[in-house]
């Protein structure tokens, strides 16, 4: 009675929930498919909610004994077939495959699968959700998902039929499906399979580690053991194809435990959603004070944040110029379309690689993806076989996918290999890496290969006192030009900014950062300034996350503004030798630093003021590469004075007010054709 009852709320709920339609239009397919079939595979969509609240012990079931309630519902379709002549060819109730899908689990603790607690329960065979970050998968290769066996004895009534059907069940291996030593229940013959009647499906393997772990990738436990388990999801037929290597998803599934040279946690994936990043909900209260109180300035705001922003490692006033780029590019990259324009790579040439190295390592832990790339392993995907003996080739990450609408900190550029600088190169030219798969060395008949986008910016630094530098001094030709001979051009070419941040130079007085040292040495937990009190790490990382969220849009005297400068300098930059030393790619840099900037004040348009910034940025960063022109930028155009108070803001005004009208001349000067308006007019 238990049993009809199941069988009769679970009919109940296909038909209430449109599944019964669905499941009538699947045997139509099969009907009117000319080929024999030894399985007809059936999906279900469950929601659990509405199914205990119909019938609780069905609910249960579905639940806790996946594999009954699968056993109920292919009572169900068997006798829907049956009644309602839905397909003539099929014989026996075993010859239906239902697969259960679950829309969702109960939002409970015990319904989690988390790989920190231990014991991992393997044995119960019921759904569990977990979610994670895709770090490597499999091509696509064939299992059996169902085969036909026969009675080898000929005078045995089973020796015909449809009575020996195996199916593929979660967490079941290719032998439980198909194996030699099967033998019938009527005679004790051994079973021989029917091969002409096998069915395949399509398998896919993934690998996937808790987002927590990313802090293991963040280096932020440096000088304490971490260790981190990686989840292994086995995708079936229409599941495969749908994860990509560095998206986080949540995942229902069965998990079991299979024996394996690598030890390992696998899950048979049931359902598989994206997860999309969780949209902030504003900035804190003092950043929204600060934002009023400069209101009146488009420059005064993102000034004051790059004067106190990451306190805890240089004091407020120093490396302004490198902090202003550093949250310019926090604020650039992000997961908000599918645009690859959009991202901002850094190259710093400093000799004061300590501090910097400490100030890009605390900034990349204020987005959520931030990777510190350790230099002994890969930045782009590589291959390598597949560890669980099931076929395939395993593509794994690397640190550029895992920092997937984030920042991929490289590290110091002269400690990489010549042909990872290559590589480098032209990710950052094409924002996408190919990964080639031949076929011969990994066992299948065809080469193959996999294009992964990569969507994150790039910081990095060249230590200026490295010891081959010194032996190899270049003499410098041009005024204003470094020497960045540690590293190809063509490298440095396709950075979008290029920073020098010296130790010594007027923005970063040298007494105020020994005294901060000797203070943090005291003191490492204090908060040695009022800035820091009043604007923590937390609101910093609020005000990011909420302004990566903003759609700008460009004014119509910003676009001119940019047309503009960047006509007059590739004119200027031109020779008969070389051409023009300004590619394509300088007008996406432009439109980069501008977005980011009106971002970073928290505005949906940008302005002319964000294009002057974008222009000082970029032209400094000229400079480096090829030397000063007639459009003479000073290398601390964007904070001429240290910044004490409101006085020194408004001194900083007027002066980027003459840099603006310096490049309205500029423009009319030496780019024909263009015109920029003035705001009256």
């Amino acid at each position: 009675m238990s049993s009809l009852k199941l069988k009769e709320a679970a009919l109940i709920y296909l038909d209430r929930s449109g599944g019964l339609q669905k499941f009538i239009e699947d045997c139509k397919h099969y009907n009117d498919s000319k080929q024999s079939y030894a399985v007809y595979r059936f999906n279900i969509l469950i929601n659990p909610s509405d199914v205990v609240q119909l019938d609780a012990e069905l609910g249960n079931h579905i639940l806790h004994q996946p594999l009954k309630a699968a056993h109920v519902f292919q009572s169900v379709c068997f006798i829907a077939v049956k009644t309602l002549s839905l397909i003539g060819q099929l014989q026996t109730e075993t010859q239906i495959n239902i697969v259960l899908k679950l829309t969702h689990l109960p939002p409970l603790p015990s319904y989690v699968l988390d790989l920190c607690k231990f014991p991992l329960d393997y044995t119960s065979q019921r759904f569990y959700m977990m979610q994670g970050i895709v770090i490597a998968m499999t091509t696509v290769t064939k299992y059996t998902q169902g085969a036909r066996f026969l009675c080898s004895d000929e005078a045995c009534p089973l020796s015909q039929g449809f009575q020996y059907i195996r199916v593929h069940v979660p967490g079941a291996t290719e032998s439980a499906t198909v194996r030699n030593d099967f033998l019938c229940k009527l005679c004790a013959s051994s079973l021989q399979e029917d091969r002409k009647f096998r069915v395949l499906g399509d398998k896919q393997i993934v690998e996937v580690i808790s987002t927590k772990a990313l802090r293991a990738f963040q280096r932020v436990s440096n000088n304490q053991p971490f260790r981190f388990q990686s989840l292994i999801i086995f995708l079936r037929d229409e599941s495969v194809n749908k994860m990509n290597v560095g998206n986080e998803y949540k995942i229902i599934g069965i998990p079991t435990c299979v024996q394996t040279s690598q030890s390992a946690v696998c899950v048979e994936a049931s359902s598989i959603t994206f997860c999309n990043p969780k949209v902030p909900s504003g900035i804190s209260d003092n950043f929204r004070c600060l934002l009023s109180l400069t209101s009146s300035s488009c420059w005064k705001f993102t000034a004051i944040l790059a004067n106190i922003f990451a306190s805890q490692i240089v004091p407020p006033g120093t490396y302004n110029l490198l902090k202003l780029c550093l949250l310019m590019s926090l604020v650039q990259t992000s997961d908000r379309n599918k645009e690859l324009e959009d991202c901002l790579d850094v190259l710093i040439i400093t000799n004061d690689t300590l501090l910097v190295d400490r100030l890009l390592k605390f900034s990349i832990n204020l987005v959520p993806r931030g990777i510190h790339h350790p230099v002994s392993s890969e930045i782009f995907p590589t291959l390598s076989r597949n560890k669980y003996g099931t076929g395939g080739v395993s593509i794994q990450a690397g640190s550029a996918l895992l920092a997937k609408g984030a920042i991929c900190y490289i590290g110091d550029l002269s400690l990489h290999k010549k042909d990872k600088l290559e590589q480098l190169q032209s990710v950052l030219e094409s924002r996408s890496i190919t990964v080639y798969i031949p076929g011969k060395k990994f066992g299948d008949d065809v080469d193959q290969q996999v294009t992964f986008p990569v969507q994150c910016s790039f910081w990095s630094f060249v230590d200026m006192d490295s010891s081959p530098r010194r032996n190899a001094q270049k003499t410098n030709t041009l005024i204003g030009q470094m020497d960045c001979s540690l590293i190809p051009a063509n490298l440095v070419e396709v950075f979008g900014l290029l920073i020098n941040c010296n130790e010594s130079s007027p923005c970063n007085p040298l007494l105020s950062i020994v005294q901060h040292t000797l203070k943090k040495a005291i003191d490492p937990e204090g908060l040695l300034y009022v800035a820091s009190k009043q604007f923590p790490t937390e609101d910093f990382e609020k005000l990011l996350a909420f302004a990566k969220t903003l759609n700008v849009e460009f004014s119509l005297e910003a676009e001119r503004m940019i047309h503009g400068y960047y006509l007059a300098s590739r004119r200027i930059r031109t020779d008969s030798i070389c051409g023009s030393k300004l590619s394509t790619s300088a007008l996406k840099y432009l439109v980069s630093l501008s977005e980011a900037h009106a971002r970073l004040n928290l505005r949906n348009k940008v302005l002319k003021e964000d294009v002057l910034i974008a222009v000082l940025l970029f032209e400094t960063s000229l400079t480096l590469k090829y030397g000063a022109t007639i459009f003479c930028v000073a290398p601390n155009a964007v904070f001429p004075f240290d910044m004490y108070n409101e006085e020194y803001l408004e001194k900083r005004d007027m002066y980027l007010i003459q840099c603006q009208q310096q490049l309205q001349q500029f423009i009319a000067t030496y780019g024909p054709g263009t015109t920029v308006f003035s705001s009256d007019e």
